[in-house]
């Protein structure tokens, strides 16, 4: 049971911010801020969701990309984070799963995911 207080605010937090439906399989291109020193810039980050966890305010969701030297790169992200400044579904993957770690032990073409047809 939670404070009447705390619900009041997770409410409001929820309002604030405005993300677009996905679930695992999606490919998704967000734009993260990043703080160096001073500066402050938008910095793209586009990978595949492999798995949503929570719900509310504390829910995150786990983007796995392909990077250098064919390296898999893995961020979670808060779902409502202020440091997350755009939230672009590029496609729509089809899949059986809700949680997709067995990518991380795929290479190549076997890690493709087929697109929903609409």
């Amino acid at each position: 049971m939670k404070n009447r207080y705390i619900a009041s605010f997770e409410a409001a937090q929820l309002e604030s911010k405005e993300v677009p439906q996905f679930r695992a399989g999606d490919n998704v291109r967000l734009g993260v801020e990043i703080k160096e020193g001073e500066k402050k810039r938008v910095q793209t980050f586009e990978g595949v969701v492999i798995a949503r966890q929570g719900e509310g305010p504390s829910a995150t969701f786990t983007v796995r990309k392909i990077g250098a030297n064919s390296v898999g790169i893995e961020r979670i992200f808060p779902l409502y984070s202020e440091s997350i400044k755009t939230f672009e579904v590029t496609r729509r993957g089809k899949v059986r799963r809700a949680k997709l770690h067995y990518l991380r032990g795929l290479k190549g073409k076997a890690a493709r995911i087929k697109e929903l047809k609409k």
